[in-house]
């Protein structure tokens, strides 16, 4: 049994991760500081034998005594990162370098959550990891990039300079179960949509592109990661390389759904990305990864979440 420390445990990919490490035999200890992350997505974890769950902000030090550190924290999501981008920033480059020290001080490897974002608006497709970006430092979705960039670099450098264990993974557009229905990513927005009958809301003209993966296979791709040796420090893509435009997108969850919303345009936000890819050809290399679940099959299961957590919503709780 090993002891994980899964900071960010309570969100999105988080849970599904602190679930997976626990269904492994591992003790984990999930810290969250409930900004984006939800008390009810580790709510069928709390009590299992093994699990502990921690209300901590990783803007300030946490210790530790761990085998494994899966660092996760900061919001992903653009409605929650640009909301308090200072915060974002300071989630993203103190949460490194609190987990760095914890990782150096009891000698234990850390995985370090960045993402597909330090990329940018790319000039280079699909994106490989040797591929340096071209992000706007000063923009509004800067307090994201340029905050994971520097966990990147405060990873690199505390590897070199303190010998300390790092992996670095990048990871693409993710969906699934849990995701929050007020997210604001281009997935769950969609699916929120449809199954209230609403218009679905795509931003510019609909042909720019992502690549969608299903969250367990992020966390497979995460373990694989973790369970390499001391020489492999990534970064390394984590994503699906199947491409898909916005128009797509949302006409298959309009088909999936069965609903009538219609499809409406909105100017683009700045420097929102106009397509993105990942070559993962480093993945399928060192970690005998690649994404197993197709869009399809995977927006079936995110579908049915959403179905029950609307339905749940609809319903009066009651008040003690």
């Amino acid at each position: 049994m090993k002891k994980i420390l899964v900071t960010g445990g309570a969100g999105f990919v988080g849970s599904h991760l602190c679930e997976r490490l626990l269904n492994d035999g591992n003790f984990v200890v999930c810290l969250d500081n409930f900004y984006s992350g939800s008390k009810e997505n580790v709510a069928h974890l709390t009590g299992r034998p093994g699990f502990e769950l921690v209300h901590h902000d990783l803007v300030e030090p946490y210790a530790l005594d761990v085998d494994e550190v899966y660092n996760l924290a900061c919001p992903a999501s653009p409605i929650y990162y640009q909301y308090d981008p200072i915060q974002t920033t300071k989630s993203s480059v103190l949460g490194a370098l609190h987990m760095l020290g914890l990782a150096k001080r009891y000698h234990a490897k850390i995985l370090q959550a960045s993402t597909s974002e330090v990329y940018g608006d790319p000039t280079q497709h699909p994106q490989r990891e040797s591929y340096w970006g071209n992000v706007n430092p000063i923009g509004i979705r800067a307090c994201y990039d340029e905050g994971k960039r520097c966990a990147e670099t405060l990873c690199f450098d505390y590897k070199r300079i303190h010998g300390v264990n790092v992996k670095v993974i990048r990871i693409f557009n993710t969906y699934g179960p849990r995701m929050a229905v007020n997210d604001g990513r281009v997935v769950s927005n969609f699916v929120v949509q449809a199954l209230r009958g609403e218009d679905l809301t795509i931003y510019g003209d609909g042909s720019q592109t992502r690549s969608f993966q299903y969250v367990t296979d992020l966390v497979d791709g995460m373990l694989r990661v973790m369970a390499t040796d001391d020489s492999f420090t990534g970064p390394v893509n984590l994503g699906n390389p199947d491409e898909f435009t916005m128009l797509e997108l949302a006409q298959t969850i309009i088909s999936l759904t069965g609903s009538k919303s219609r499809i409406v345009y909105r100017p683009l936000p700045e420097d929102d990305p106009k397509m993105r890819r990942p070559d993962i050809t480093l993945a399928k290399e060192k970690l005998n990864w690649e994404p197993r679940v197709s869009l399809e099959e995977g927006l079936e299961k995110t579908v049915d979440y959403f179905k029950q957590k609307l339905e749940y919503e609809k319903v009066p709780q009651m008040t003690l």
